[in-house]
């Protein structure tokens, strides 16, 4: 029942898979949908968006605030009344009489005025869009970044969809074989060569690579989905196929790799070091004064919609905040910490950041000797095996021999594959750090 089970399990598995449409994609396609279609990159363009809006407010440091009112009010207070005739140009004679002053009568009054204040010089609202200029280029540094990180996960993702592409045909061949040898078990098992356990061992491998590349098919499927995601695509009933082989990327390593200076990530980290500059300066110049001109138009009436009076005011202020509390004082010396602060974070990044690139050096070095190894190993499993065969057939070896040693060429050539893999994403990250 358990051996009716696991073939069931794997039939209904291998029939899910044949019924996903199977869409055959090359490296270079997937580049060019991923710069249009991945969400993080669409989030760092709406991070930069954001911030040029926010420099756009500072447009306010040199265009003129305008503004438009139109107020109606009733009243009897005597300074208010006597004003609102005034300003409707409508004062009499009898308006001074002292009783009319001290108990004026209810008066309406309706004002139209537009108001409009000019900034001259405002030096600190200069130094802090500066300091929003600087932003938007180090979001811009930050999203190029970005798009060399996504550039090497997307290789290793096409690198892992490859890989399980190739463990499915090295399990399907090893199936092949095994199935070959099990006709020839059966054989002399009815001819009564060969004991019962062996034809029971090689069920048993059947059974055991048959579950090996059910393993193999969901891993196509995983790796499939996840390039899926990074183009932001729907992957339901559909699965990717690479168009290229998983192959050995040979490549000559520069000894001693030094850290560049233009990586885009240590770039932006030296220019946000300008903002904190910008804005120890903003807060430095608050001490300067501050030069605005203003001006209004009026007019008035004591009816609605009506306008018989009119008057206008226009002139200039110099403003000076000679004393805030220190509060100017307590910025400067916040930013001068901030920036110190990341000064040392710097420091630290670009050390570990050297760190890494030495690592993956070494990483790329000691996969490379791997594959090498596992090559070999492969090679040498796969001349015994055919020595076993050779001596199986000529009744001189065992059948668990001859299991034995195909189940080591089989995962000796899996082990390759994978250290192909592994030499492949180690040298995408040091190109990635370098």
């Amino acid at each position: 029942m358990r051996k009716y089970f696991f073939t069931g399990l794997a039939l209904l598995t291998f029939s899910a898979f044949q019924a996903q449409e199977v869409v055959t994609i090359s490296k270079k396609d997937l580049e060019q949908k991923i710069n249009d279609q991945n969400l993080q990159l669409k989030l760092s363009e709406a991070e930069i968006n954001s911030a040029k809006a926010d420099l756009l407010m500072s447009r306010a440091m040199y265009l003129p605030n305008v503004t438009a009112s139109y107020t109606g009010i009733s009243t009897n207070n005597p300074l208010m009344a006597f004003g609102s005739k005034l300003n409707q140009e409508r004062v009499e004679m009898a308006d001074f009489n002292p009783a009319n002053l001290n108990d004026p009568k209810n008066i309406f009054n309706f004002a139209t005025k537009l108001e409009v204040q000019q900034p001259i010089f405002n030096k600190d609202a200069v130094y802090q869009k500066k300091a929003g200029e600087v932003k938007v280029e180090v979001l811009k540094l930050k999203q190029e970044r970005t798009k060399d990180y996504l550039q090497f996960e997307l290789n290793k993702a096409y690198m892992q969809l490859q890989m399980a592409y190739k463990a499915l045909e090295v399990l399907e061949n090893a199936k092949n074989t095994v199935l070959a040898n099990k006709k020839v078990i059966d054989n002399y098992f009815k001819n009564g060569m060969i004991q019962k356990s062996d034809v029971l061992d090689m069920n048993v491998r059947v059974s055991e690579i048959d579950n090996q590349i059910q393993y193999a098919k969901s891993n196509v499927r995983n790796a499939s989905d996840y390039l899926y995601f990074l183009l932001n695509e729907n992957s339901e009933n559909k699965v990717f196929k690479p168009s290229e082989k998983l192959q050995y990327q040979d490549n000559i390593l520069s000894q001693n790799p030094e850290l560049k200076s233009d990586r885009k990530d240590l770039q932006a980290y030296q220019k946000s070091l300008e903002a904190y500059d910008y804005m120890i300066k903003s807060s430095k110049a608050k001490f300067l004064p501050k030069v605005n001109a203003f001006g209004s138009f009026e007019m008035y009436d004591n009816k609605p919609y009506e306008f018989n009076a009119n008057g206008y005011l226009v002139g200039v202020q110099v403003a000076w905040n000679v004393f805030d509390g220190l509060k100017s004082k307590s910025e400067i010396e916040k930013y001068k910490s901030d920036l110190q602060k990341s000064q040392t974070e710097i420091e630290q990044y670009q050390k570990q950041s050297a760190l890494e690139l030495n690592k993956s050096y070494r990483q790329v070095l000691d996969a490379d000797n791997k594959v090498n190894l596992t090559k070999l190993a492969w090679e040498q499993t796969a001349e015994a095996y055919r020595i076993h065969k050779n001596r199986y057939e000529q009744g001189l070896e065992k059948a668990s021999d001859l299991l034995n040693a195909e189940t080591q060429m089989s995962k000796k050539e899996l082990e390759y594959q994978q250290a192909i893999f592994e030499y492949n994403t180690a040298l995408e990250y040091y190109k990635f750090l370098n």
